[in-house]
């Protein structure tokens, strides 16, 4: 399971699998990451951005399907993901199950940072 934490809230997600979604600060373009949890910690699955610019350019291994570049990251599982919030943009999303609600659905509006972790079950 994958939980969020800000400050003392702790949120679990009751999702083993989201995607993490985001709206550009100066592209105003929409990316999202794919996570799952694992024994091993936090594995991105697949990253999609749907145009590029501004530090938003797709490794040479990114497909292009239907206006969006998507590739999987080589990276190795984390122990945790640390977001910040900077008030210039809208708030982080989380989608489970194809259904997105902001960050502030889980968690305080003005908590920063925000950490995201595997987690024991309920």
């Amino acid at each position: 399971m994958i939980c969020l934490i800000a400050g003392a809230t702790v949120a679990p997600l009751m999702a083993g699998a989201i995607t993490l979604a985001w709206t550009h600060s100066v592209e105003r373009i929409v990316w999202e990451e794919h996570w799952r949890s694992t024994p091993a910690g936090l594995e991105l699955v697949e990253a999609r951005v749907r145009g590029s610019g501004a530090g938003m350019e797709p490794p040479p291994e990114a497909k292009f399907i239907n206006g969006v570049w998507s590739w999987k990251p080589s990276l190795p599982p984390l122990a945790e993901v640390v977001m910040r919030r900077s008030g210039a943009t809208a708030d982080w999303r989380i989608c489970i199950a194809g259904e997105c609600r902001p960050m502030e659905a889980y968690v305080p509006p003005g908590a920063d940072p925000i950490v995201m972790k595997a987690c024991e079950g309920p």
